[in-house]
């Protein structure tokens, strides 16, 4: 490939993601639902945390104070919101055999979904973050969280990535099994828990602390919300590393179990 060819190729990416934010911004009714859900989840939040630290009769647990145990929350839940199911799509794609169309195109099929992802989740997050800020500055003031805010700027992206790189190798197993639908049912709860949505990683028992220190799920959720509202700089070059040391590791994965798939589709027939 020379370098017009390669630059060409490469402008394929941006072009997807444009077209990605082009379809979504057309589907305005998704997103007020989307919103009203998030509103509501945050409502529930509010009343049960609420009620946890009136039992407990403590201003601050695990390091957070009511404040921002609920902002993290906000960061937490605008990104969970925010991912579109990769497998849904993938799942499609084979059973109608348009898969087959995919892998011609002369566009990366992982490229070419994580563009797609990338512009849809971004958009998504953007407008999750600006309800649920508005929420919580109505109903705590305007947050002092300083340089957390920049700091989930870099965190960001290699959040979005993990969690690509997650879904992207629970979507390719429709290769081979077709219904992918349960196993990212499990990837989900797994993010709720031990990813820490529900709650920041330093309210669960130290023994289980450390397993969740040693899984990737962490850096989908955890990582970002935490940056925002309990943000050190000291921590910050350490979160950074562990996000793209398993934005490496996956996407070895993902290209392994990849390259498996389309031998499996080409030996098919599929």
């Amino acid at each position: 490939m020379n370098g017009a060819a390669a630059i060409a190729f490469w402008r394929k990416y941006p072009a997807v993601a444009r077209i990605t934010l082009r379809n979504q911004l057309a589907y305005l009714l998704d997103f007020f639902v989307r919103t009203l859900f998030l509103i509501i989840i945050l409502y529930i939040f509010m009343q049960l945390w609420g009620a946890t630290y009136q039992g407990e009769g403590e201003p601050v647990i695990a390091g957070y104070s009511f404040s921002q145990m609920i902002w993290y929350l906000i960061i937490s839940e605008a990104l969970t919101l925010a991912f579109p199911s990769l497998s849904l799509r993938i799942e499609e794609e084979v059973k109608s055999g348009d898969v087959a169309y995919r892998l011609t195109r002369p566009i990366g099929y992982i490229g070419f979904h994580y563009a797609s992802y990338l512009a849809e989740v971004t958009l998504r997050v953007g407008v999750n973050l600006v309800v649920g800020a508005a929420l919580g500055i109505l109903v705590f003031g305007w947050p002092s969280f300083g340089w957390g805010w920049g700091a989930f700027a870099a965190v960001a992206a290699g959040a979005l990535t993990v969690n690509f790189l997650l879904n992207m190798i629970v979507a390719l197993c429709a290769f081979w099994v077709e219904e992918t639908l349960g196993i990212e049912f499990v990837y989900k709860k797994l993010l709720f828990t031990v990813g820490g949505m529900l709650m920041p990683l330093e309210m669960f028992p130290g023994w289980l602390q450390d397993v969740c220190r040693w899984l990737p799920f962490q850096a989908v959720l955890y990582i970002p919300a935490k940056t925002v509202t309990n943000f050190r700089p000291e921590e910050l070059g350490g979160m950074l590393a562990v996000q793209w040391g398993w934005v490496a590791a996956l996407l070895a994965v993902v290209l392994i179990i990849y390259r498996k798939g389309v031998r499996k589709l080409n030996v098919n027939g599929g």
